[in-house]
């Protein structure tokens, strides 16, 4: 039985999106069999990513309904030459698709979350995939909401910002204690010098244990270069010598045990 994963955060801005997709590769990297979707249906960005902007069908279709997650997923196998399967299922970024999304009600969750549920079935008991990651909206969208119910394991992506850190920490208490999630910490873009000092580091990490009470799976440096490249490369998969790359191999093996 493989694992879905929720990547969400509290706001935008915290790399989100760009450790997603950077972890989904990974895996697939090693061996993995992996799905990657996106979930954040108010800002899609995977299709940039990926440059797939002329997808035949969305996420957006399946939840709706209209057809199977078979024809909505792309086989990037080939493409990034992975040694797992590597698919990823893109959600519409066309204003009318966004502004329909939005406009969705409580009725249509329901039924957009019983359809998420039916992805353990269909991808990782039928097509014995390894993981499926859901790239959710941050913030407490219903989509995002769906995700984390549909989830065995949540990671949290935060940032040193203030806001943040408030803003994380009743979600904490109001979403993913509600429905007993497995969660986990992921604090990123944090200063270099913070990570330097050991007894810096120390600090750190037990500020976050004592604020969230939660696991602090990784912490990742603030890496000007990956800012740089504004989302164009995979860092992942094209600079497997990279500090970032390494940081994510060590956070791979940690949610691969939690």
């Amino acid at each position: 039985m493989g694992k879905i994963i929720a990547v969400h955060s509290y706001k935008g801005g915290t790399g989100k999106t760009l450790l997603s997709i950077n972890l989904a590769s990974m895996y697939a990297k090693n061996g993995k069999d992996v799905c990657l979707l996106d979930m954040d249906f108010r800002a899609p960005s995977l299709h940039a990513a990926f440059k797939a902007n002329n997808a035949e069908y969305w996420l957006n279709d399946y939840l709706n309904g209209a057809c199977e997650i078979k024809k909505v997923l792309i086989d990037l196998t080939q493409t990034h030459a992975t040694k797992g399967k590597f698919l990823v299922g893109l959600a519409n970024p066309t204003t009318e698709a966004i502004r329909e999304m939005s406009a969705k009600d409580r009725k249509w969750e329901m039924k957009a979350l019983g359809r998420l549920l039916s992805l353990k079935m269909s991808l990782l008991n039928d097509m014995h995939l390894s993981y499926i990651i859901f790239d959710t909206s941050p913030g407490l969208q219903y989509s995002s909401i769906n995700a984390i119910v549909s989830a065995d394991v949540v990671l949290v992506v935060t940032s040193m910002d203030a806001s943040d850190v408030e803003g994380t920490k009743r979600t904490v208490h109001e979403l993913y204690n509600l429905f007993e999630k497995k969660t986990g910490i992921i604090l990123n873009k944090v200063p270099e010098e913070r990570l330097l000092s050991r007894t810096e580091r120390r600090k750190l990490i037990n500020q976050l244990k004592n604020t969230h009470n939660l696991p602090l799976l990784e912490t990742i440096p603030c890496f000007c270069d990956i800012l740089r490249a504004g989302g164009t490369h995979i860092f992942a998969i094209e600079q497997p010598g990279h500090p970032f790359t390494q940081t994510l191999e060590k956070l791979a093996m940690k949610i691969e045990q939690f």
